[in-house]
């Protein structure tokens, strides 16, 4: 059985490769170098490790088996003769889950004390007032509506269950709540539960139904106080009706760690947006994330050569 990771090839693959032949050794594993090596090495391959192509699948008859080596790739990765074929899809779902929601907590926890406005300040060298307690929301008993409760938006959760808020959660594949969730709910009733929300949390992967979900009209269905938060995908948010949704005070705040495009432009009016905060996309950093992500490769490869269920199947025609 052989199993090849796919260009480009960097140190870390060839070590990933050399450990994963001593844990199991009957896996003939091949390192391609580059596009060559690869169209020569996949017709007798059962499993690859990397991105392909409608040129490489076609010359991969025999394989049975796609680790994508992200969580959330982007949409292109499923073009539609992977999507068409019988090729088993799996991702690094689940390796995120602390470190992202932590990073959520984090923007929280930002606003419910006022670090949205008084870290511009100390950066600017201003000493202001004490905010107004109603500009800050009270997370006892506040509502956080999470969008994609899977690990992250699980994790996050039960973050917040522990500052007293009662969260909802609304997903269309998970059907048991999770620890920390009050209510589960179909993304059919999201517009029913934003006007009631006071912090809305994307965590969703980005999907043919949340590309473009936050466009401002569904900003207006918001509490004028809300906070949005997006650690999900810059795809699923507008950014210029974000932009119009603060200038205006149409919600409270908003704190993204991603974007539509990125980096984002120097010249990007959400720069200078009011109630504020952005991380550039490193939510998902992590001392030991590729550690994690070499366990969770190595325990699919031994499942593979069992014959056993991988780990983190993905729908591949709704990408997650």
């Amino acid at each position: 059985m052989r199993f090849v990771f796919l260009p480009p090839i960097s140190d870390r693959e060839r070590n990933w490769a050399s450990k994963i032949v001593v844990e199991i050794p009957e896996l003939d594993v091949q390192i391609c170098e580059t596009r060559q090596d690869a169209l020569s090495a996949l017709p007798t391959a059962s499993g690859a490790y990397g991105v392909m192509d409608a040129q490489l699948l076609e010359t991969a008859g025999a394989l049975k088996w796609l680790a994508c080596p992200q969580a959330g790739p982007p949409p292109a990765f499923y073009f539609p003769e992977l999507v068409a074929s019988s090729v088993i899809v799996t991702n690094m779902r689940g390796i995120f889950n602390d470190c992202i929601s932590e990073h959520v907590l984090s923007f929280v926890l930002a606003f419910s004390r006022g670090l949205h406005v008084y870290l511009p300040a100390l950066f600017e060298g201003r000493w202001v007032k004490q905010l107004d307690e109603e500009r800050l929301p009270t997370l006892p008993g506040a509502m956080a509506l999470i969008l994609g409760v899977g690990g992250i938006g699980a994790a996050t959760a039960a973050h917040c269950s522990h500052f007293g808020m009662r969260v909802t959660g609304v997903d269309p594949r998970v059907t048991e709540m999770p620890e920390g969730i009050d209510l589960l709910v179909h993304p059919d009733r999201l517009d029913d539960y934003l006007p009631l929300s006071d912090f809305v949390i994307m965590t969703a992967p980005q999907t043919p139904s949340t590309e473009g979900l936050f466009v401002l009209e569904r900003f207006k269905l918001m509490k004028r106080s809300a906070i949005f938060i997006n650690i999900g995908r810059g795809a699923s948010v507008v950014l210029k009706d974000l932009v119009t949704a603060l200038h205006e005070g149409i919600i409270g705040g908003a704190a993204l760690d991603v974007f539509e495009e990125e980096p984002l432009p120097n010249d990007h009016p959400l720069w200078k947006a009011p109630n504020f905060l952005m991380t550039p996309h490193i939510a998902g950093a992590g001392r030991d994330i590729d550690a994690r992500r070499l366990d969770l490769l190595i325990n699919n490869c031994r499942n593979f050569v069992n014959g056993k269920t991988l780990v983190n199947i993905v729908d591949k025609q709704n990408r997650f």
